[in-house]
């Protein structure tokens, strides 16, 4: 995978991994000092998040090593591979250790100290959480276009940019659930609502976990390229004059940017072997000019289809 291809990924994961390292160092203090649990959630939430960054950022260098006899098409889906064990993370660290404190919370409640640390945390970790979301937000977008936004992501191939946007949207919502509980808990003389925030955020993390799994499960088994571009291939294909016709290719994503086509074709049957190698090269080339992103073509000559009677 070239550097070229990177940049935006890489800038995108390095706001969120500096942001929430920061925001996680806070979260601890505050959840020291005001025994909050809702804010004890939040700082675990703000490492486990860090700790995908890193993971992400993992499996961007292991993505770009090169192919090599044991791995004869790269190591693209690494990516995909490192974003499935960040979602397992999320599910398991991130939204398993908020439920139980919230429900050991909720068991055995305690009033809070003095909540003003904690609404000073909330209000920085918001602003590093919402410029870090911003960046990735707008990554993404220019990766959609004008697609609708759930369709993009459905449709998106490079998760280190939809996993750290769903991780800082879930960051602040959990920061909005925190505050809520916190702020509810002291107004009310309620303690048990820190720990029902707690339980929020657990839910929450749960939720974005199951869409992340979901997606890079997917990914990470292979997904055909798009339609548009499957047809692209073929008229490329239909136009060369040794052509007489198109079986329906098949193909993978290899990585983000990595794509594997195989084309089935049936030249004319009277072609000189020379001619049939030219004309399957020029293929090639002509489908790889247009289409950048398909590094790996194979076009397999086929006789005639035989007709069922």
């Amino acid at each position: 995978m070239p550097e070229t291809d990177q940049p935006e990924s890489k800038l995108t994961i390095y706001a969120a991994l500096f942001a929430n390292l920061a925001i996680a160092v806070i979260k601890f203090v505050a959840a020291w000092f005001t025994g909050s649990s809702a804010m004890l959630s939040e700082a675990i939430h703000s490492t486990v998040d860090t700790s995908n960054e890193l993971l992400l950022l993992l499996g961007l260098r292991q993505s770009r090593q090169p192919a090599s006899p044991q791995r004869p098409f790269g190591h693209g889906r690494e990516l995909y591979f490192w974003a499935f064990i960040v979602a397992i993370f999320i599910f398991a660290i991130g939204s398993g250790v908020s439920l139980y404190e919230g429900y050991e919370h909720l068991r055995h409640p305690a009033p809070l100290a003095d909540p003003t640390w904690n609404y000073v945390v909330l209000a920085l970790a918001f602003a590093f959480d919402g410029a870090s979301f911003l960046i990735a937000r707008r990554s993404f977008d220019k990766q959609r276009g004008r697609r609708p936004f759930w369709t993009a992501f459905r449709a998106s191939k490079d998760p280190s940019i939809f996993v750290v946007l769903f991780e800082d949207a879930s960051a602040l919502l959990g920061l909005l659930l925190a505050f809520l509980g916190i702020f509810l808990s002291h107004w009310l003389q309620l303690p048990a609502l820190d720990g029902v925030a707690s339980l929020a955020i657990g839910v929450l993390l749960a939720v974005v976990a199951g869409l992340l799994l979901r997606e890079t499960k997917s990914l990470l088994l292979g997904e055909p390229a798009e339609a548009k571009l499957l047809t692209q291939i073929r008229e490329l294909a239909c136009a060369e004059p040794a052509v007489q016709q198109v079986r329906p290719a098949l193909s993978s994503y290899l990585g983000p940017h990595e794509i594997l086509v195989v084309l089935p074709v049936e030249f004319a049957p009277d072609l000189p072997a020379q001619q049939l190698v030219e004309a399957t090269e020029h293929l090639r080339t002509a489908i790889r000019n247009c289409h950048p992103d398909v590094r790996h073509v194979f076009v397999q000559p086929v006789g005639p289809e035989k007709q069922v009677t």
